[in-house]
């Protein structure tokens, strides 16, 4: 799994230890993990409005398979990411919330709160969030005897959310472009979404803003 990890100013600084927390369950489970965001508070400079631009870009294009977000709150991130196609993002502030969306949800992006709630031993449930976001098979249901409605009611969200979304790239083209420019600005985005893109169209889109 290609695991996209992306922070935006006001938490920039716990970078380092996010990343550090995330390699140290994704490496063992052959997990490949991308820094796109910001890694301190003097990198290319993001919003989590930004994050969400993102997401759909890495998630659409196949660039990566799976988002690991966040803010102060957490709050605002998930809303961002929420509003693109082929994004289900889900609310996480411990370790249960993470296996609940990992069983019930199966969605492909998780936003955290990077301060509130974030005091000693704050690495500590992040390392543990990311256990229980990455480990074991996906989607089986919790309770297991509810496993076929949620299933069933995943696709479905699934299908609807299709439905009412926009193409991706045209989603994106309707968006104020420099928002968008300055969220493909950075060089380890591109890095990670250019190495990785498997849709030629929304690679020639995000080109085109870069030349």
């Amino acid at each position: 799994m290609k695991i996209a990890l992306m922070m935006e100013n006001s938490q920039a600084g716990k970078n380092a230890m996010v990343l550090n927390e995330l390699n140290t369950v994704a490496a063992p489970l052959g997990h490949d993990v991308f820094n796109v965001g910001m890694s301190d508070e003097n990198d290319h400079h993001l919003t989590y409005i930004h994050l969400g631009i993102m997401a759909s870009i890495l998630l659409n294009s196949k660039a990566a398979d799976f988002v690991v977000s966040g803010c102060g709150t957490g709050q605002g991130a998930m809303m961002s990411l929420n509003l693109h196609p082929g994004v289900v993002c889900g609310y996480c502030l411990e370790p249960s919330d993470a296996f609940l969306f990992n069983q019930i949800n199966n969605g492909n992006a998780l936003s955290l709160a990077f301060a509130k709630g974030f005091g000693w031993a704050g690495e500590l449930n992040v390392r543990y969030i990311f256990e229980k976001a990455f480990t074991g098979e996906r989607g089986q249901g919790y309770p297991i005897e509810r496993a076929e409605p949620q299933q069933r009611n995943a696709g479905i969200l699934t299908q609807v959310k299709f439905a009412v979304a926009k193409d991706v790239v045209e989603a994106l083209r309707s968006i104020d472009q420099e928002l968008v420019k300055t969220a493909v600005g950075g060089a380890r985005f591109q890095e990670c979404f250019f190495s990785n893109c498997q849709v030629p169209e929304i690679a020639e889109y995000v080109q085109s803003l870069l030349d």
